[in-house]
Order: structure tokens, then sequence, then C-alpha cells
């Protein structure tokens, strides 16, 4: 399609596209992953998060939410994946809990890992957590160089992050014994490119030049939300940026988006369809829900989903979700 250029992003319409490319109504399936984001501190502040995280966050989720969301987990059945997400999860001081209790209850975990984390002192202990409980690590590594990681997450992170690598490597990750998965974003307003090949070269340049195995890449694009939509604000490549997204939307993307089988809770306890609404405070099927208002998750099942133009972040291209490329 041919997108105009308009000045904000609630000129762009998401679902007006998804009709146009039979593709609406965008509805919920029950859910199978669980997204806890835990918080909103972190011991970065990058670029491009979409969560607006970084070390002067108080946003924190409380004990008593944390056992409410274990309490949910247990009486939904259908969810087998808990997929723990920040800021820096592991700075919540209910990290260990709920991953200790997901396991307990059988299901997988996932934890969104910035690496620089695992060698903040006093926090040696995470990746002995880690492989005990067997989780699966999904890790911010935005480049294979020094210069492009530095430029976006800070100086001296990709050194770290190679650090960081180099020990859960020598745990069992990443080496085919436990799952380690790197996540790339691009470094500014363009689209991922092609995942396989992106990862054979992450594969080859991080292998040659520092030692280090992963899993898995998978290809993320930037949102057009919080930090990285006011940066684009501020160098006037806000409009350009969406142009890209919507002049790319791919129909093939919708079936997979992550909104389908994936609930998100908040810090606070309150439901959203993805984490990226969550951040935009847009509620799940834009009616205001909480943990505390629900006895299981079988309430949403087939509920509309809330859309906004961000939405064009995860159907441009090839697609972006928590889970790389989607076509």
């Amino acid at each position: 399609m041919n997108a105009a250029q308009p000045t904000t992003l609630a000129d762009y319409d998401f679902d007006r596209v998804l009709s146009r490319s039979a593709c609406a109504p965008l509805c919920r399936r029950m859910p199978t992953t669980m997204q806890v984001n835990v918080g909103k501190l972190c011991n970065q502040a990058c670029h491009h998060c979409h969560v607006d995280a970084g070390p002067k966050r108080t946003e924190q989720m409380t004990r008593a939410t944390a056992q409410r969301v274990l309490e949910l987990l247990a009486s939904s059945a259908e969810i087998t994946t808990v997929d723990i997400t920040g800021g820096a999860p592991e700075l919540n001081a209910n990290f260990q809990l709920i991953v200790e209790r997901a396991r307990e209850l059988g299901r997988a975990v996932i934890v969104r890992c910035n690496l620089t984390v695992t060698l903040v002192p006093r926090m040696e202990w995470l990746p002995e957590l880690y492989k005990r409980n067997r989780v699966t690590l999904v890790c911010s590594l935005p480049c294979y160089t020094a210069a492009n990681t530095d430029r976006q997450r800070g100086d001296g992170v990709f050194d770290k992050s190679i650090v960081a690598l180099r020990n859960l490597n020598a745990l069992g990750f990443g080496t085919g014994e436990l799952r380690l998965d790197l996540a790339y974003n691009p470094l500014g307003p363009s689209l991922p490119p092609d995942q396989h090949e992106l990862e054979a070269t992450y594969h080859d340049e991080l292998e040659r030049n520092f030692g280090v195995h992963f899993d898995h890449l998978l290809t993320i694009a930037n949102m057009p939300i919080e930090r990285f939509a006011r940066q684009l604000e501020r160098e006037g490549r806000l409009a350009d940026y969406m142009g890209l997204l919507v002049n790319h939307f791919n129909p093939a993307t919708v079936e997979g988006l992550m909104c389908r089988d994936l609930v998100s809770i908040g810090w606070d306890g309150r439901l959203y369809d993805c984490d990226f609404n969550q951040m935009l405070e847009i509620p799940l099927g834009r009616a205001p829900r909480t943990i505390f208002d629900i006895d299981d998750l079988s309430v949403i099942d087939g509920a509309l989903i809330a859309t906004g133009s961000h939405c064009f972040g995860c159907t441009a291209g090839a697609g972006s979700s928590c889970s790389g490329a989607l076509a």
C-alpha cells in the first residue's frame, strides 16, 4: 500500500489495513504463554528500549502481586510457558520466586536477559539459578561488533556481554545442553535483515572472534514507542519510519502475532494483549482488568485484541515478535 506521511502515530490506522487485507477481526486464542513484566528497573538504559527502563526507574512488582501471578498460573493449565521480562527482570526481589515456582508447576521458563546483569555485584548467583531451573535465556546482543553494540547500549557493554556469554557457555548454555538465544534489533529506523542469514553471520563472527556459542538468533524490529519514538521525533524521522513500516505491512505475519497466544501481565498486575500495549497502557481488549479480577485465563479466550499504529512494527517485512521473525 502507499502510505502518506502523517505527523502523529494516531494517523496510522492498523485496523483499516487489517480489513483491507482480509485479516480482521484480530482475536485472541486461549493463551499458552504468560509474559510477566516484573518492573522497569534496569542496570542499562538502551536507546531503543520500548520499556523506557533504566537504573532510576522505581516501578517494581510486589510480593503480593507475584504470588497472585503464580496462583493464576497454577489455575491455568493451558499455560505452558512463563516468559519473564523487565527492565532487567533479575533485579526484582521476586524474580527467583517466580522462576522456581513456575518450574515446580512444570512450566517452561524464558528469561529476557541483558547479559550484563549477571556481572552486577551480588548478582553472580544468577547463572547457577538459570542452570538449576533449566531456563531458556533470550539475551540481547544487537550486533557482533563492539562499536555498534556500545553505540546502542552504552560504552563497554559489548565487552561485558562477551564475558557473560562465555560464563554461560561454560555452564552449558548455547552449547547443546541448555538453550541460549540472542536477540538482535536494528541500530536505527530500519527493518531487520533476513533472520536466517544474519544468524549464520552471528555464529561465524562470535565463534571465530570470541569463542562464543549460542543456539538461535531472533530478529526484532524497533517499536515506534517510548524512548525510541522520542528519539525519532527529535531527529525528525518518526513519520519516515512509520511510513516504512506501513509500506512493508505483510499479511502473512498476522496469523503468528504473539498477541494471539500470549497474555502480558504488568508489574502492577494489570493485563494486556502484549508487552508493547503494556508500555502504552492500552488494556487487554481495551477493558481494564487485573489478575485480581479473574480466576483463570479462559475469560479472555476469543476476545478482540486492542491494536494501534505501533502494531505495524510487528507486521512489517518478515514480522517481529518476542520469538523473532514471523514469516
